[in-house]
């Protein structure tokens, strides 16, 4: 039989993705595929793919083109699709690009060894068969396809008694070589909020759970494994609520529970304690039981269902980080009725007040920061709607926004209900005067930073760092920092660890209010003693996305 292929794996779109792909990187190695890091070197390619956004989808076309002609000269390389393309355009991605042998959506994940295991042996039998001169060539089907399709919304009793996706997490393997001190944990997957402009609900599914239990456990792992921040991570991540009478187990493991309909407003949970686990009592219990994470974040926060619990735990918690990803989308009620966001403006609004009012506090060293998304030229969006979301950005001050140009995605509401309307010059010049005045914004609330002293966990190289290296690598396309720039990898997928003198001299890192802090290495300061730790830096200059400072 042949022995286990080289893969390469490359992300696009969030971090769920990111974690995903961290996930199946260990599930492969821990059955004895070598990952590399070029997809030449590669004899299993991989994209996992986001569907949010055209510009990823474009980027998953052009790499699809380039394997198409590769496949010619080598035929035994599979390739797979993987994530929110493969799941929204199933069986028809396979109809435009051939070359694709592998489809397997984000809630089948766990099935990828099988499939790609069979994807190769397969197409190792028909390169040897055509070899051979056997008339079946190379032109059979290898495809495999593992996708939740119309399954996707079923029952709640039938989702959990068929989600074997929990086996992914559980199975997670840690050490202390894979990460930099800092680690993604999901606590939600899927979403029920159906947003018009979205694809991710039939992408990604109905909203599920994860147990309580599980997700600590999980954060003890890697804890044990020197890692000192979490970001949990979920579609809309505080509405996790865990219904305890209702968990169902499959094969002696507490499944997922499919999200309940939220009731939404701010308003404590009656039944919270010991029948329910609550957002808010999730992080509290991450905070008290697992003190080696001295810093714990989460993404993505829907605005309506923030409840005053979830505040006051971070405010009462000094390492959960005091740090909001809000998306508003829009400034106009109008707007936000025709994407189905399920607030208002003044909703919106309201949540950043009392947001402000509990955790805000920069005389202490402890400033609320949020950032925001944003969304120009939806369908039906006039000059006045345009005017209002200028207006919200000048009252959320976000630190930081992310702003898109709306793009139709294929399978939802929008796309095949509400014209797209605004013509693509105006949505042009509507991003770009909405990226100035968040430009603006953006560079005063970091000029307001100079002086003060934050604590800065110390991610690796910084991106001047990075292109300065690279610059400098003399065209050896085989070098490339990792993450924490603690080691590099040759062309052959080997790691050599950098020498002291060879380290980078300036790192980048983050406050615990997510503002990038870019500082100098001492001299003579090893890189092991700063990277994936946490360090005083004291702000002397800033620019519109970063602060630059000096160790204390």
């Amino acid at each position: 039989m042949p022995s286990r292929p080289s893969v390469y794996l490359e992300t696009f779109g969030c971090q769920m993705n990111e974690l995903d792909s961290e996930l199946v990187t260990g599930q492969l190695v821990a059955l004895g595929y070598a990952m590399v890091a070029e997809p030449n070197l590669a004899q299993v390619v991989l994209y996992n793919t986001c569907s949010v956004r055209d510009l990823a989808e474009q980027k998953v076309r052009s790499r699809l083109g380039e394997m198409r002609i590769r496949k010619q000269n080598d035929p035994a390389i599979v390739v797979g699709v993987l994530g929110c393309m493969a799941e929204r355009d199933g069986a028809a991605l396979i109809n435009k690009f051939p070359a694709v042998d592998v489809l397997c959506g984000p809630a089948e994940l766990d099935k990828l060894p099988g499939l790609l295991d069979n994807a190769w042996r397969t197409r190792q039998s028909m390169v040897n068969d055509f070899e051979n001169g056997s008339s079946r060539g190379v032109g059979g089907s290898a495809k495999q396809i593992a996708l939740q399709g119309d399954a996707s919304r079923r029952s709640s009793t039938l989702a959990a008694a068929q989600d074997t996706l929990e086996l992914l997490d559980l199975s997670r393997s840690v050490s202390p070589s894979d990460h930099s001190g800092s680690a993604y944990v999901r606590i939600t997957r899927g979403c029920n909020k159906f947003c018009t402009y979205c694809v991710v609900p039939n992408t990604r599914g109905a909203e599920m759970h994860r147990p309580p239990d599980h997700i600590i456990d999980e954060c003890k792992r890697l804890a044990d494994a020197g890692v000192i921040e979490i970001t949990l991570l979920g579609q809309t991540v505080n509405h996790y609520r865990y219904e305890h009478g209702a968990a169902i187990t499959v094969a002696g493991i507490e499944q997922p529970q499919k999200g309940r309909t939220y009731k939404g407003g701010h308003q404590r949970d009656i039944l919270a304690g010991e029948r329910v686990t609550t957002f808010a009592d999730l992080l509290k219990r991450i905070h008290d039981e697992v003190p080696a994470i001295l810093r714990l974040r989460f993404v993505t926060s829907y605005p309506r269902d923030f409840g005053d619990d979830v505040l006051e735990v971070i405010r009462d918690s000094p390492r959960i980080c005091r740090y909001l990803h809000v998306p508003a989308q829009s400034g106009s009620d109008t707007q936000l009725s025709r994407m189905n966001r399920g607030y208002t403006v003044s909703e919106y609004m309201d949540f950043l007040d009392r947001a402000r009012a509990i955790l805000h506090e920069p005389e202490k060293g402890r400033p609320l920061t949020i950032a925001g998304d944003m969304i120009v030229g939806f369908c039906g969006e006039t000059d006045e709607d345009f005017r209002a979301s200028i207006d919200l950005l000048e009252r959320a001050r976000y630190k930081n926004c992310f702003i898109f140009k709306y793009s139709p995605r294929p399978g939802t509401s929008a796309f095949d209900k509400i014209a797209d309307d605004v013509p693509e010059d105006v949505k042009r010049k509507r991003c770009n005067d909405l990226l100035a005045v968040q430009h603006r914004i953006s560079d005063e609330v970091a000029q307001e930073q100079v002086g003060r002293t934050f604590d800065v966990f110390v991610e690796g190289a910084s991106r001047h760092e990075q292109k300065k290296r690279k610059a400098s690598a003399d065209g050896n396309a085989g070098i490339n920092l990792t993450v924490g720039g603690r080691a590099v990898s040759d062309p052959s997928g080997g790691i050599a660890v950098i020498d002291h003198d060879d380290a980078p001299t300036q790192l980048s890192g983050r406050t615990d209010g997510d503002l990038i802090v870019v500082f100098d290495r001492p001299e003579g300061k090893p890189l092991e003693s700063l990277v994936g730790g946490i360090h005083k830096v004291r702000i002397t200059k800033a620019n519109v996305l970063t602060l630059f400072g000096e160790l204390v």
